[in-house]
């Protein structure tokens, strides 16, 4: 499993990565979670403009076997949504790169320091 080091994670199985910015992040779904979910075949994400509170949905992940909620982990406003998930599996094949879901602004981006980093992830996962 792929856990990369300069991202935070959510107990929910999603990662973030502030931008050079400081203030715009990009979220996705971990490895551990497209594994746990198999061949996803749909995304559904909210629009730009869409404000978010902490652990709010913003979209949805529909698998073979089942749907997930995707839940923001930090507050804040979505700025765009991956445009390549049209080709939903991309999520499966690369979820750290082109299998990103939102780019957000961060209303604090303090509250991403907060969240897990790659060693307490792994400890979640058992990975």
């Amino acid at each position: 499993m792929i856990i990369p080091e300069d991202l935070r994670y959510t107990k929910d199985h999603e990662w973030i990565k502030l931008l050079d910015d400081g203030s715009t992040a990009i979220v996705g779904i971990t490895d551990f979670a497209q594994h746990e979910l198999g061949d996803i075949v749909f995304v559904e994400l909210k629009s730009a403009g869409t404000a978010l509170k902490e652990h709010e949905v913003f979209g949805t992940v529909e698998a073979v076997k089942t749907v997930a909620d995707l839940f923001a982990p930090v507050a804040g406003e979505i700025l765009e949504s991956n445009t390549e998930l049209d080709n939903a599996e991309v999520v499966n094949q690369d979820p750290y790169n082109a299998g990103w879901l939102v780019k957000m602004n961060v209303a604090d981006p303090a509250a991403v320091s907060a969240l897990l980093d790659a060693a307490a992830y792994r400890q979640l996962t058992g990975e």
